[in-house]
């Protein structure tokens, strides 16, 4: 997506679906009419962070380029110059997935295998 005139506000993130493959892994061809929305994506952009009630800002969690994995139902669906994105609250993300040198992902780091 190029540079956009948008951002998320407070704990939002806008996400562009990661499409799925169209075969099965025994090669099968599946038919549009049958495959699920994909429910893995990237972060396009990220909102300031979810504020507190003491008014602190805590910043998200995730950042633009970040893998993730979010519920089936998750987010609002969005058309923004002529592309499919989700909106959704960082709540609703589940995971990010396998990004080298960031914790809990996977590569090693802290929280990381």
């Amino acid at each position: 997506m190029k540079k956009s005139l948008f951002r998320p506000l407070h704990d939002r993130v806008v996400v562009r679906r990661i499409e799925a493959d169209d075969r099965s892994a025994g090669g099968v061809i599946i038919p549009d009419t049958a495959l699920e929305k994909p429910q893995q994506g990237e972060v396009v952009a990220v909102g300031s962070g979810s504020v507190s009630e003491s008014g602190a800002v805590r910043p998200l969690d995730v950042q633009a380029g970040d893998r993730v994995l979010f519920g089936k139902w998750s987010g609002t669906e969005v058309t923004l110059d002529g592309e499919e994105f989700l909106i959704m609250r960082e709540s609703d993300l589940l995971a990010v997935v396998g990004l080298p040198g960031r914790p809990g992902t996977g590569s090693g780091g802290p929280g990381g295998e």
